[in-house]
């Protein structure tokens, strides 16, 4: 299988450029084949801007979505994003790693999803009416294609726990694995998390690389998060909201995520417990 790696963090040194390595190296052993976008060693372009384009649809004011979708279909993007699409398209699986900074992904990262998105491509596919609203949430042109992140974090797990300070970890990340990951097609895996990254001795790291070589051994046969598709049947189209007897009284995220049936496997829920690392954001 093709494994596209797309990684941001700046010491390569770190906690996470190592784990970055025994991905790389836990993968190939096992024959697939690895690409990496370092986003650092790349010295990739964050900003989504008018020099996006080599050919401008419209030169006297830039409409990001508009210049996306002309460029995209013209073959008019710049080298860099191109590339990066081109290792999507070429991708079985995507991971994802990073460091939680400010609840979410880092900048670069951000930048790289919003310039490699494009119209055409992530979003602004299907037919819209009042039957579709769009192949989008369990459709689009990544649909097949299974994706997972790996995040570290300095916090202690119990700081991301349903009662924690920071907020449930699910909560954090479901605008990343539901709105930037599922929104175009990907069958979302549940994240691998290392918490308290600064306590990762020898000995832990140990632990932990032999926690996510587990999860690599699955990445196509573990149950993807079972988020609700927008065209399945449990929303109104256009108004997108779940129907009446879809999750009766239930709001917020995990509304969302259909239960699963008692006594499913642990891979089948949301978040892994069994596999997520106890230790800081390095």
């Amino acid at each position: 299988m093709n494994v596209l790696i797309v990684y941001a963090h700046p010491e390569p040194k770190s906690l996470n450029g190592s784990l970055k390595d025994f991905t790389v190296r836990h993968l190939e052993r096992a024959g697939h084949t690895v690409q990496v976008s370092d986003l650092y060693a790349m010295n990739w372009k964050a900003s989504l801007d008018a020099n996006d384009s080599r050919e401008r649809l419209n030169g006297e004011r830039f409409y990001p979505s508009q210049e996306s979708k002309h460029a995209f279909e013209n073959g008019l993007q710049s080298e860099d994003i191109a590339r990066e699409q081109d290792k999507l398209k070429w991708a079985d699986a995507v991971i994802f790693q990073f460091p939680l900074w400010w609840f979410s992904m880092p900048a670069l990262m951000k930048g790289w999803i919003e310039r490699v998105y494009a119209y055409g491509l992530a979003y602004g596919v299907g037919e819209h009416s009042d039957a579709r609203w769009g192949e989008r949430y369990g459709e689009g042109k990544f649909a097949g294609k299974r994706a997972m992140l790996v995040v570290t974090t300095g916090g202690w797990e119990s700081h991301y726990s349903a009662r924690g300070i920071n907020g449930p970890i699910d909560d954090l990340l479901f605008p990343i694995q539901h709105g930037v990951l599922y929104y175009p097609g990907f069958d979302v895996l549940p994240p691998f998390v290392v918490y308290r990254t600064s306590r990762v001795d020898d000995a832990k790291y140990v632990e932990v690389s032999e926690a996510l070589g587990r999860r690599l051994d699955a990445l196509w046969n573990d149950a993807p998060i079972a988020f609700r598709q927008q065209n399945g049947g449990a929303y109104t189209i256009p108004a997108l909201t779940l129907r009446d007897e879809v999750a009766p009284g239930q709001v917020g995220f995990a509304a969302h995520v259909e239960a699963r049936a008692s006594g499913a496997a642990d891979h089948a829920t949301p978040l892994q417990p069994r596999e997520t690392a106890v230790m800081s954001a390095a």
